[in-house]
């Protein structure tokens, strides 16, 4: 590839590699963590009502209406929140506005895989902090001394939660930089750290309705924090893009975030769906972590990673794998989809045991 004309600050950048999304097939899909379940129904129809003549016309750069529905969900002012395209640009965003070249950044270094490209993106200094045997976080490692911390809870690709008061120990350490935690997933079993906004200035808490909501194809996310700290990612979103979220997006937003009753439904179809999931992978070998999210992650001891993958691709089935760091590369990351969906790949890991 000729990169004469590439900038001299991403000749060497390795950018994140999302999951497949294929095109020629029919597959299960379980190698993107999408919710298997379609938005609810007052968010379509809030898709339809927004979809009408008033496209000729930006949206609201501020998401006032958003941000007052999820000031109102998580008990917030709507100074306090952040509306953006995706929790990817959200973190992206944030990862510019709180932290400064020269400070290291510290986050674990099986996590998700976008932390590292932002911070060589944006020349960023940081370290990456090794999970222990089991993939628990040393949190010791994260108290004090650093630039900033990253934290996904629960964290990707394992699933592990952190509890709220571990959580509260690297904000007490680390009271004079950013703290950063990704909840992308945290509907689904992890403690939130949104109640620790008001007594600590310096936590950002970073969400996504793509997962919990069935929004993935609207990308909407979101940040909650400190509103000094929110007015700094405002600064970066207004000199880069002011309307991140069109017409359409926010209306599906706040529809979404005001249907608790359906949210409550699909999240404990999911929830329910990966215990059962667990245990049946589990009988038949397969070791697999507990999960707070809408996946799972499991190896065969017998069998490797990369085996696995393929014989489920070749079967119809996605899942997701990663090489690095060389520790993971025999665990496959399954989401958890619908109940026949699970049946089936259950079923096709049976065959591929046996075999």
């Amino acid at each position: 590839m000729n990169k004469k004309f590439w900038s001299s600050r991403i000749q060497s950048l390795v950018p994140y590699t999302p999951g497949e999304q294929p095109k020629d097939r029919v597959f299960i899909k379980l190698n993107t963590n999408e919710n298997p379940y379609p938005p609810s129904p007052k968010v379509l129809q809030a898709i339809q009502e927004a979809a009408g003549d008033a496209l000729r016309l930006y949206p609201d750069p501020e998401a006032q209406s958003l941000r007052g529905a999820l000031a109102e969900y998580y008990g917030l002012t709507p100074e306090q929140i952040f509306c953006g395209n995706g929790s990817d640009e959200v973190l992206g965003l944030c990862f510019y506005a709180l932290f400064s070249p020269g400070r290291t950044v510290v986050f674990p270094d099986i996590t998700y895989s976008f932390y590292p490209v932002y911070t060589e993106l944006f020349g960023l200094d940081y370290q990456q902090i090794p999970l222990n045997e089991d993939f628990s976080l040393p949190v010791e490692k994260l108290l004090g001394g650093n630039g900033g911390v990253v934290v996904c809870n629960p964290n990707a690709p394992t699933g592990q939660a952190l509890p709220l008061a571990e959580i509260r120990r690297i904000l007490e350490a680390n009271r004079e930089v950013p703290v950063l935690v990704d909840e992308a997933y945290a509907e689904f079993g992890a403690q939130s750290a949104v109640p620790l906004i008001e007594e600590f200035p310096n936590l950002v808490v970073v969400r996504t309705m793509s997962k919990d909501r069935s929004l993935a194809g609207m990308r909407v996310g979101y940040a909650l924090g400190n509103a000094g700290l929110i007015a700094g990612i405002n600064c970066v979103k207004n000199s880069f893009n002011s309307y991140p979220l069109d017409r359409l997006a926010l209306a599906a937003g706040e529809a979404a975030i005001r249907d608790k009753e359906y949210f409550e439904e699909t999240r404990e179809k999911i929830m329910q769906t990966r215990e059962k999931t667990t245990k049946a992978l589990r009988e038949l070998g397969f070791l697999v972590h507990d999960s707070s999210a809408n996946f799972i992650f499991a190896r065969h001891p017998e069998k490797s990673g990369k085996e696995l993958q393929q014989g489920l691709r070749d079967r119809g089935i996605l899942v997701r794998r990663f090489d690095k760091p060389e520790r993971i590369q025999d665990h496959l990351r399954i989401s958890i989809g619908t109940a026949s969906d699970m049946e089936a790949l259950c079923q096709v890991c049976a065959e591929l045991v046996r075999d």
